[in-house]
């Protein structure tokens, strides 16, 4: 039950980021190239609606709230990877 958890928190941010794709023009006008979409999909999909959000509401304007936000949501992307870390190290002991 707990691979389960871990597996619909990893992927709810990235079928949030798909449906919001395939679905509306959520992403229309705010990249440049098909490049940092794709990136962060794959990578960083909580800070890159996060950095859609900033776009859209906050007019693209970085004050304290989106700078927080984008720190939180770089914690939320890069937790699992501290924990892996956290995990083989414990292992290979």
């Amino acid at each position: 039950m707990p691979c389960l958890f871990a597996a619909l928190a990893l992927l709810t941010p990235r079928l949030a980021v798909a449906l919001l794709w395939f679905f509306s023009t959520w992403f229309v006008g705010l990249f440049s190239s098909l490049l940092l979409p794709i990136l962060g999909f794959i990578f960083l999909p909580t800070t890159l609606l996060w950095y859609s959000v900033v776009l859209h509401w906050f007019g693209g304007a970085w004050t304290l709230w989106p700078v927080v936000g984008v720190v939180v949501s770089l914690l939320i992307d890069l937790a699992p990877v501290k924990e892996h870390r956290r995990f083989t190290r414990r292992r290979d002991a």
